[in-house]
């Protein structure tokens, strides 16, 4: 009789919790859509998104350091081609990292490059649970909008009047259709709620572990049992918001649906092993698309563009 109370108990407890979650985290992603910055396109539009790129301070911990040249080639190359970049979240990692000028100090021709960007209206940032300082306008004022520069001895311009959205709609001149951008940790309560705790468990505990291959298991991108979580309550919302089209990160695991199914898109991420992934959308078109190094028949390494799924067209996933 007690093994059965406390089996009931148990039920009862997980039952309440799972409810929990499922209710917060639609709080969370729609106050996330309520407050997005709306951003207009049309079928002429080039747009690239990338998010959890983790840049860090080029030390044993800096995932971002392996691809580096893959994404600064990357950059360059819808720099040229005239691209808007949007980045959904986790682009600093500032969890390991105490200080943005470390990173910056460490890839700063990736900020450079940035900062054209900004300087030219293309440039769209969105903050994840690992840059969440970045919430705070002052805090991007104070740390971002000015760099000190050695060559001239002075300070310069960097992302002056730059903006960190939790969220950003990108909304269809012509048939209105509307694209949710969002890091996702909103369905994460861990990490969004307890996001400084969590800041402080990597800086004293798992950041030094990780160099002996353990890995942080709170982390979805690291825990699959959490990353399926994460993704089933974000495809909730989706369902419950008319299959509203919604790309994130957070969890690293590209994902490309078919016209049809749920529209849950995940851009991957700039750490994956020897590669970067990201979503493109160009010529009213959505694409999954990945950089990576590979190497020609005279043996000659060179970095490529890697087309994984699409292009299809985003008006076959409307639905109203």
């Amino acid at each position: 009789m007690k093994l059965k109370r406390i089996i009931v108990g148990s039920l009862f407890l997980y039952t309440f919790v799972y409810i929990y979650h499922m209710f917060s985290s639609k709080k969370r992603l729609d106050k996330a859509y309520k407050q997005s910055q709306v951003v207009t396109f049309n079928n002429n539009s080039k747009l690239i998104l990338f998010s959890d790129c983790h840049r860090g301070d080029n030390s044993f911990a800096d995932d971002f350091a392996n691809n580096r040249n893959i994404y600064f080639h990357a950059l360059k190359h819808y720099y040229a081609e005239g691209f808007t970049y949007c980045e959904l979240g986790d682009g600093d990692e500032l969890w390991e990292n105490l200080t943005f000028k470390s990173i910056f100090e460490a890839h700063k021709n990736v900020f450079l490059l940035l900062k054209a960007f900004h300087q030219s209206n293309r440039l769209h940032m969105i903050y994840g649970n690992h840059d969440m300082v970045y919430k705070s306008p002052d805090y991007v004022k104070k740390h971002l909008s000015t760099y000190f520069e050695p060559i001239t001895g002075k300070d310069e311009e960097l992302f002056t009047n730059l903006k960190f959205h939790e969220g950003i709609i990108l909304k269809h001149d012509e048939t209105k259709q509307e694209i949710f951008l969002t890091h996702g940790h909103q369905a994460d309560w861990w990490n969004y709620i307890f996001w400084k705790w969590s800041r402080f468990m990597v800086r004293v505990l798992w950041k030094p572990l990780n160099v002996m291959g353990i890995a942080d298991p709170t982390s979805p991108a690291k825990n699959y049992k959490e990353l399926i979580k994460v993704e089933r309550r974000i495809k909730k919302w989706i369902i419950n918001n008319n299959n509203l089209i919604t790309i994130v990160g957070h969890t690293h695991r590209p994902r490309f649906p078919e016209p049809g199914d749920i529209a849950f898109f995940n851009d991957g991420s700039c750490v994956h092993p020897r590669s970067i992934t990201g979503i493109e959308i160009e010529n009213g078109k959505i694409s999954l698309i990945k950089w990576q190094i590979a190497t020609t028949d005279e043996g000659v390494l060179k970095i490529v563009r890697i087309l994984l799924e699409g292009p299809q067209k985003l008006i076959d996933y409307k639905t109203d």
